[in-house]
């Protein structure tokens, strides 16, 4: 009975696979998946500089517009009030004023928060890779 299990089954599976030692079939799989985990971690690394960029150039839109708003509505706004207000009467010249920089600040924040929408899902590539991975080891197994 111990004969019959150390020779390999007739009509098994034969070839080069059979022939290797368990310790050099781990040794592949290990040098395998070392190669996958960097791969992986490079492929992590750029997507983040990806997303970071994205979302800088949107928090740089919306810092812009906060300052501009700000000055520009300090210097106008007076302008405007003072402008209007001989007219129809200061209290009523500021509260256009304030009412239309109101406007202007949703769009701006409106285009803003459009920018950072763009950012796609964390590691949308990563996540991918890893579940192609994934369903590669399976399939190798099998």
């Amino acid at each position: 009975m111990s004969g019959a299990t150390a020779a390999p089954p007739p009509g098994g599976r034969g070839g080069a696979q059979d022939e290797r030692s368990l310790g050099e079939i781990v040794g592949s799989i290990t040098g395998e998946f070392s190669t996958l985990v960097r791969q992986e971690i490079a492929l992590a690394k750029a997507e983040a500089t990806q997303d970071a960029k994205t979302a800088g150039k949107g928090v740089g839109l919306l810092a812009g517009a906060g300052v501009a708003g700000h000055l520009f509505l300090i210097a106008l706004s007076a302008l405007i009030v003072i402008a209007l207000g001989g007219v129809i009467g200061y209290g009523w010249s500021a509260l256009i004023v304030t009412v239309v920089w109101a406007i202007i600040a949703a769009v701006l924040a409106t285009r803003g928060k459009k920018e950072l929408t763009k950012i796609p899902p964390p590691l949308e590539q990563t996540q991918q890779s890893l579940k192609e991975d994934a369903q590669w080891l399976k399939n190798r197994n099998s």
